[in-house]
Parts: C-alpha cells; structure tokens; sequence
C-alpha cells in the first residue's frame, strides 16, 4: 500500500488509529537512534531512513537522484513492515538480529531479504529495531553498500563475458 503522503507526519496521520499507535513508537524509537548523519524523509510511499546526497552525491545507485536508503517503516495492506538495508548486506548483522529476536520468543520472523513483516501489530519489536538501527553509522552503512554494489556489478560483468 503505497501512500501520496509528502511529508512523514502527512503519512502518519493518515494511518488508521492501531496502525498510527505503532508507526509512530517505532519511528520514536528510530529516531532515538539513528546515528549521526542519517535524515528521515518520505521516500518509494514510506518513511525513510536515507544517506543524503550531502554526505554521498553519487545517491542510489538504481536511481542517483534519489538519496542512499537504509531503513524504511510501513504500514502495507495486511501488515506493518521494517525494511533494513544492513541485514540484507551484512551476514554477521543479520544472524544477531535473528538471534535477539528468537530470544523474545515471538515466533519466526516473517522476513524477505531486507523486509521484515508483522500481521500483528502488537508483537512488533521496537526497541529491537531500535538497537538494530544504531549498530551502523552512515561512514560504515556507505562503506558496506559499496562493497556489496561493486561486488554485485563485477558478478554481473562476469556472466556477460561467459556467454
């Protein structure tokens, strides 16, 4: 569920009342967070969490106008989701994250690479993803999203001259 919304209260006010409940804790506890550098802006329909061009001009590389993201928070049709570009690119980061939310005996996380879904909006884990949050800085978040970006277009050069 993609929403119009320009700007991130726009966005939470147009939530229904449970749906406005969580967003809102969980962007509280975001911002609480976030390292130094990051800026909070509507971004693909969500809440975003974003590298600006300030601190890295070349942007995204599927799309250099728009800013480096790292984090999104959702309110989709059927549940709320946590997007988190780190878990995606960073192994070690991701087995911590699943090993902290095991601890909290909720269940198995409903995940896709970097998405994590909650059809119940009372089991979202906020102070989770408040830790989660903090664990990179922007120097750390641009460093690995180069690597894994160079990584995946050498990958891709070398299967073109395969053929």
């Amino acid at each position: 569920m993609t929403s119009n919304a320009t700007t991130v209260e726009q966005y939470i006010n147009e939530l229904p009342a449970e749906r406005k409940t969580v967003i809102s804790a969980l962007r509280s506890e975001i911002l609480k967070n976030l390292p130094k550098g990051f800026k909070e802006e509507m971004g693909y329909g969500m809440i975003g969490y974003v590298v600006p061009h300030t601190l890295y001009p070349g942007g995204y590389h599927c799309d250099p106008s728009k800013p480096l993201p790292f984090a999104n928070i959702a309110s989709q049709k059927n549940f709320i989701a946590f997007y988190h570009m780190g878990i995606y690119a960073k192994p070690e980061l991701l087995k911590w994250f699943l090993d902290e939310y095991a601890a909290l005996n909720i269940g198995k996380p409903d995940m896709g690479q970097s998405c994590i879904r909650f059809k119940k909006i009372d089991q979202v884990p906020i102070k989770l993803f408040g830790k989660l949050i903090k664990k990179i800085s922007v120097e750390d978040w641009i460093k690995i999203f180069e690597a894994v970006v160079k990584d995946s277009r050498k990958e891709k050069a070398v299967k073109k001259t395969a053929k």
